[in-house]
């Protein structure tokens, strides 16, 4: 139990600091897809833009508990196993809430794939925190 709570505040912590450099840098890289943000399919309701930072916490401390109880199966280097990781996350996950998401909002097909790239990006980097804390 300890562990996953250790490894879980470290994930999150720096998803934290990856969601937040992640909304400074898409304007910059995809101006197209920020211009989308401002759609109105999206809420627009200040009281609620928290969410953002807490599901990178929740995702960290899921993940967790996930590599804790599925490490064994994940195999190779550090990177090799969060790529994995990140792999098991996307079709488990990612994709099924993106194709749920892109059939009943109007979302365009390239703001769904930054979305699945960020997603596939968040447990990337949480598989390889992961499996350096855990040698």
């Amino acid at each position: 139990m300890k562990k996953i709570l250790t490894s879980g505040l470290v994930v999150s912590a720096v998803l934290l600091a990856f969601a937040y450099a992640s909304l400074l840098l898409l304007p910059k890289l995809f101006p197209r897809v920020a211009e989308e943000y401002y759609n109105p399919a999206f809420v627009n309701d200040a009281s609620r833009n928290f969410l953002y930072y807490v599901h990178a916490v929740v995702l960290a401390f899921a993940l967790s508990w996930f590599w804790n109880r599925f490490k064994t199966v994940l195999t190779g280097n550090s990177l090799m196993r969060g790529i994995e990781l990140a792999l098991i996350y996307f079709v488990i996950a990612t994709f099924p809430a993106m194709l749920m998401l892109y059939s009943t909002i109007d979302v365009s097909l390239l703001a769904i794939s930054t979305y699945l790239l960020y997603g596939f990006v968040q447990a990337l980097i949480a598989g390889i925190i992961f499996s350096k804390m855990d040698k």
